[in-house]
Parts: C-alpha cells; structure tokens; sequence
C-alpha cells in the first residue's frame, strides 16, 4: 500500500485495494481484547448463552414461573403450546406444580369486528391498569394462515408502548388454523401467567368465526368492541355475540367521530335492555372511549371491579369458574382421544389407502370413518 495510506492499514482489511482511501466502506474492528475486562466480557457472555441453551427441568418450570421469571415464563408457555408427545407430560407436571397459585386474576376477553382498534384499546387500558399497580398478561391470538400455516405475531409491534412495560408480558401466540383464531392452549398459558402474579389477563380474539363462545367459556368478563361511522353496524352484528357481552364498548369516541359514537352508544343500549342477561343479575349496557386519548378507559375498568364484586357476591363468580374447570375437562378429553386416534399405528398405516378410495368415489365419506374407527377400537 501506499505511504499515504499506511494509517489505515490496521483498518481496511487484507484485500483492500492499494490505493482504497477513506471512501473505502469496509473496516475491521477491533475485537474484545484479552485484557481482565475482556476475558470477563466473553465469560459472561458464554455463561449467559449456557442459561439460555440448558435443558429445563420440572423444577426450573415450577421455581421459574412462580418467581416471575420472564425468560422462563416464556419457555413454559412455549412448553404448553408444543404439540409434540415428549412435550406433553412435562407441561401437564409444570401445570400441576403452579396450580395452587393461579385462579386469583380478573379475567377480561376482549372481541370484536376486524379494525374495531382491539389492540389498542387492551394498549390503553393495559398501560392504565400498570400505572395504577397492576400486572397485566396480554394473550392475543394471531390468525394463522390455512394455506402456509404461518402467523405474523404483530401484537408486540402494535403494542409497543404497553410491551416496554415492566409489569406487563404480551404474548402472541399463532391460532394453528383453530376455532376462529383461539390457540388450544389458552388456558395453560393463562394459568401460568396467573402463577407468575400476573393479576389481570386480557384474552384478545381476532374477532371472527365462533371464536367468541370459547373465550366467553375461559373469562369472568366478556367485552365487545364496536366501532361506528362503517356501515351499518348494527345490521352487521350478530345478535349471539351480543347476548354474550357484559359490555358493548364503542371505541373510537373522540374527534369529529365523538357525536356519532354517542348515538350508536344508545342504539346498543336499547338493543340491549331487550336481550337476555350474559350474566345472571348483570345488567349489560353499552359505553364510549378512546384509545387514543384515554377518555372512557378508567371508567370500564370501574365497569369491571363493579361486575366482580356483583358475581361474587351472587356466588355466580364462583359457579361461573365451575362451569368452565368442567368445560375444560370436556375439552381435554376431545383433544386426547383426537390426538389418540391419529398417532394409533393401525389408523396411520391405513389412512392413506381409505383416504384415497373415500377421495376417488369408491368409498363413501361415511364408510370411510367407520372403517378408520373401527381400526381404531
């Protein structure tokens, strides 16, 4: 190299041209040194990297969660999301071990139509909630899609002040293709959260399909998010999900949107004093906030204390969360025997070949299961 460039020669790399000058864009930085404070660097580093690689046992699960370690916590959910066998067991173990610790959380779902701004809405009354003390769990469910099977998991990047929260844990969790975007998990994943001390879970439903009736099945209170100016809002929503509603809240109250929010409020309450109850000696009614501003966020969380405190002095709290611990049992039996009857050798060596008969016509459909249940048995 040249003379006028011997100063960059412990800069520019090996097969730099001669005459590279400072325009020249690559340079090699200098590394962590072997100094004291170097060698100290890379052995926590590695340290680090061994936490994050080790195996996790029953106990790691257990002490983990139940100290509200993030990390872990994460893992646990992960662990309980898996499909896979080997997995099985110890989430149901970890489950066991934190069981005694959950049940003491207000449980919120939150649902409504594709824009009704339901991420920024659990946003604002998330961040609200943590400034008064609270510890918020976010469970938001991503639709998946039917073809890739892929999930974008945008629920973090949509919450970004609420996720930089220290006493919030946003989890989003791919939906798999089930019953309108609900993950089957959910319920494991809100037990560890209500183990970890997360005192407040928020469920978000992508809003469509039947999804509704699973979440109203896994919460105290139960929420519909509206919005107005789009149509004909009330034509367009079903009346089933209403009669699930505790609240109906129009989001989107404020600007020049303020007034019309107003009046649809008193559409939904009118429709409401005609429905059946959601909850026995609850009296739904519909209400106004904006995300954006804050105005109306306080007054549904008062919204909500007032309903626990009404179920629980009913003892509908109680029969409420009986109902659902039997509806889950329901539910695990349908899981296990589905996932026992695909994984029996005698029902995979065989599908295929009926698959394929039921397909081309020779068989039909009906034949074609009975044949698969009875290699079954």
């Amino acid at each position: 190299m040249s003379s006028a460039n011997n100063n960059l020669n412990n800069k520019l790399p090996e097969w730099a041209p001669d005459n590279a000058g400072s325009e020249f864009a690559s340079h090699v930085m200098s590394g962590v040194n072997d100094s004291h404070d170097g060698m100290e660097f890379k052995a926590n580093l590695n340290n680090n990297l061994k936490i994050k690689r080790r195996q996790l046992e029953l106990d790691d699960y257990i002490s983990g969660v139940l100290n509200c370690d993030r990390t872990i916590l994460s893992r646990a959910i992960t662990l309980v999301e898996s499909n896979a066998p080997a997995h099985f067991d110890l989430a149901q173990q970890v489950i066991a071990g934190v069981l005694s610790h959950t049940g003491k959380a207000v449980r919120v779902g939150i649902t409504g139509v594709p824009g009704a701004g339901k991420s920024t809405f659990i946003e604002a009354l998330g961040s609200y909630l943590c400034d008064k003390g609270h510890k918020v769990a976010v469970l938001a469910v991503d639709p998946s899609s039917s073809v890739t099977k892929g999930s974008i998991l945008g629920d973090k990047t949509r919450m970004e002040k609420l996720s930089r929260n220290k006493n919030a844990f946003i989890r989003p969790s791919p939906s798999g293709g089930t019953l309108g975007g609900l993950t089957r998990k959910s319920r494991e994943t809100m037990l560890l959260c209500e183990a970890a001390g997360y005192d407040v879970i928020l469920i978000e439903t992508v809003g469509v399909g039947q999804s509704e009736v699973t979440v109203r099945d896994m919460v105290d209170f139960f929420m519909l998010l509206v919005i107005t100016g789009a149509g004909d809002d009330l034509q367009g929503m079903k009346k089933g999900v209403m009669e699930l509603a505790d609240a109906i809240v129009v989001n989107k109250a404020d600007g020049n949107n303020l007034m019309k929010a107003k009046a649809t409020r008193v559409d939904y309450d009118r429709i409401l004093h005609y429905l059946r109850p959601a909850t026995e000696g609850w009296a739904s009614h519909a209400y106004t906030c904006s995300s954006v501003t804050g105005d109306g966020i306080a007054e549904i969380w008062d919204v909500i204390l007032e309903f626990m405190n009404n179920v629980k002095a009913s003892g509908m709290y109680e029969e409420r969360r009986r109902r659902q611990i039997l509806s889950w049992v329901h539910s695990m039996i349908q899981d296990h025997l589905m996932r026992s009857f695909y994984e029996n050798p005698n029902v995979k060596a065989k599908m295929p070949e009926i698959e394929e008969r039921a397909a081309s016509g020779e068989l039909a459909a009906t034949q074609a299961a009975v044949e698969l249940i009875n290699l079954y048995k």
